[in-house]
């Protein structure tokens, strides 16, 4: 029998978050949802859903979207009417940008009064449109299972990317009937991808032909790889046709660094990758977007190359770097297509490419040795390449690395080694905001469970969000937080630096002790100012399971070494400027 259920608004949202799989919801409260909430404290043990009070909207965000990122399925953040959901911006445009399953539930002002200068009441649809993929708003309360529904459905099928989810008030408290075949989930839409697009025939063909006369091909990894969960897919392909895999900061973990086939990160900065890519006859761009970063601000890919490009966004095949065969497709239909296609000549290839996989295993040993001294540095303050070679001695095969914007992912990206294959470095690329690796780590680490998550973060992208440690100490969450203490946006005074000849602005900051603030604030602080220390704080952190760590890293404060390479965007031809040679 279809029995009718008379349920609030906001029971019948948390009733429809937890049938799509929803566990965990990072935000403010606010009146408008209250409802919601108070569903949510009734519920009956076992319980199957969890809100985390954030200390802002933003950072709410943030955790949502680095939930996401671990957890495979779409994270889930709220904020009240007006300010909440305008503080929502920022974080809703890193996951828009970088392609991760984030809905966004916001309050909105009562229908029997809209318009009427409401307190708080702002118009937030014109203002967040334009950064998600599709703004809901609720207008019947017997609705909401049709646009939950829905919003599920639109955040993991095709790109992935966020919805706004917009309750009134009215809705959200008033009662309604619902038949309980209403309250039924969509089942393909649980996780991205919802439904796996494949290249045509003819294009697969193309891209076959072009691997077969290949001697020196290159696959270049983005963070479509990840959205795919193409890793296995990936690595056959690479060890069966002999190739080499470089990644994008995104597309880090496509393989275990250790990988004989890795390269690791090309682009702004690289190991040895970018001098590969140059001499390459075929790039192979998966999931890659040929971003600024990735490409040194559109300068690396060699016209002589030829390329194949796939996505599972057509539009970003051709953009704006020319290729010779576009294959709109998931990533690992796509590699499961082409190997088929190619499999009556896997020792042909290979045998085809002995000497240049030598040629790679020459440049990781030599690299390795070149660089050692630098990654065992004893000096002090603690050099980040320290930091970063003690962080892959210490950290266990499961672990989770999630790195802040600027330097910290930088940083990590070109030297720390990832452990093995899958989301095991989390960097918000697709706006690459400061303030991202407190609240990440809170959101990777309630994701990954038990395993254990590190969050790397530079003093200034901590500042930002330091009132979320009051979050994790709160909520019990046994993160362990990385600080890179400079004194300094460090980042921006290494450009000032190179570009402006030591002329600081705006780029220092006050030395704080950020060990003691923890330790006041209720959690496990260490500082460290000895090279010899790191390993054993870096242990202890991740071995402390009842309650957060923060490690206060006191690093290099000379400018010339706040960045890890050259950055192509400091070299200028006859005027200061943002510009490459």
């Amino acid at each position: 029998m279809n029995e009718e259920v008379i349920m609030t608004g906001g029971e019948a949202l948390l009733e429809m978050l937890i049938r799509h799989g929803g566990r965990v919801m990072f935000g403010l409260g606010g009146f408008q949802l209250l409802p919601f909430y108070d569903a949510i404290q009734r519920q009956k043990e076992p319980l199957l859903f969890r809100h985390v009070a954030v200390n802002d909207e933003g950072t709410g965000a943030f955790a949502a979207d680095a939930y996401a990122r671990v957890a495979g399925c779409p994270g889930i953040c709220d904020g009240t009417l007006g300010p909440g959901a305008l503080n929502l911006t920022t974080g809703i445009v890193e996951s828009y940008t970088a392609g991760i399953p984030l809905i966004a539930i916001v309050g909105d002002s009562n229908r029997d009064h809209s318009g009427k200068n409401m307190t708080q009441e702002i118009c937030q649809r014109e203002v967040l449109s334009p950064v998600v993929k599709e703004y809901l708003s609720v207008e019947r309360g017997h609705r909401i299972p049709e646009f939950v529904r829905r919003a599920f459905g639109t955040v993991t099928s095709g790109r992935p990317g966020p919805v706004v989810l917009s309750i009134p008030e009215n809705v959200a408290h008033n009662q309604c009937a619902f038949r309980k075949s209403d309250l039924e989930a969509r089942r393909q839409a649980v996780k991205p991808p919802a439904y796996r697009i494949r290249a045509e025939e003819q294009a697969v063909k193309t891209a076959a032909e072009l691997i077969r006369g290949a001697s020196r091909p290159i696959l270049l990894v983005g963070g479509g790889i990840h959205l795919s969960g193409a890793y296995d897919e990936l690595r056959s392909f690479a060890e069966n046709f002999s190739m080499p895999v470089a990644y994008t900061l995104s597309g880090k973990g496509a393989l275990p660094s250790n990988h004989p086939l890795c390269i690791n990160l090309f682009g702004r900065f690289d190991r040895f990758a970018n001098d590969l890519i140059k001499s390459a006859d075929l790039l192979i761009a998966l999931g890659c977007k040929f971003g600024e970063i990735a490409t040194v601000r559109y300068t690396l890919i060699p016209e002589s190359a030829k390329i194949i490009h796939i996505d599972i966004t057509p539009e970003e095949i051709g953009k704006h770097q020319p290729v010779d065969c576009g294959l709109w497709s998931d990533c690992r239909t796509a590699l499961v297509d082409i190997a088929d296609e190619l499999k009556s000549s896997i020792k042909e290839q290979q045998e085809k490419r002995n000497d240049y996989i030598s040629e790679i295993g020459s440049k990781k040993r030599e690299w390795k040795e070149k660089h050692l001294s630098r990654l065992t540095s004893v000096e002090q303050p603690i050099t980040i390449a320290r930091v970063c070679h003690e962080l892959s001695r210490v950290m266990p095969h499961n672990g989770i690395l999630v790195a802040d914007g600027g330097f910290a992912a930088h940083w990590s990206g070109l030297l720390y080694e990832a452990p093995s294959a899958g989301r095991v470095f989390v960097a918000n690329r697709g706006n690459a905001s400061i303030g991202y690796g407190l609240p990440g780590g809170i959101g990777a680490q309630l994701a990954a469970e038990k395993n254990p998550v590190v969050a790397l973060t530079g003093d200034g992208g901590f500042n930002v969000a330091l009132g979320d440690l009051e979050t994790a100490i709160r909520e019990l969450i046994p993160l362990t937080v990385i600080i890179l203490n400079n004194a300094s946006f460090g980042y921006v005074k290494g450009l000032q630096h190179a570009i402006f000849q030591g002329r600081y602005q705006s780029s220092d900051l006050r030395e704080m002790n950020y060990a003691a603030i923890a330790k006041a604030m209720g959690c496990q602080g260490i500082r460290v100012e000895d090279p010899a220390q790191l390993s054993g704080a870096i242990a202890e952190g991740i071995s402390e399971r009842s309650l957060p760590t923060v490690i206060d890293v006191i690093v290099t404060r000379d400018p010339a070494r706040m960045l890890p390479a050259v950055d192509a965007r400091t070299q200028s031809q006859g005027s200061k400027g943002d510009r490459p040679i």
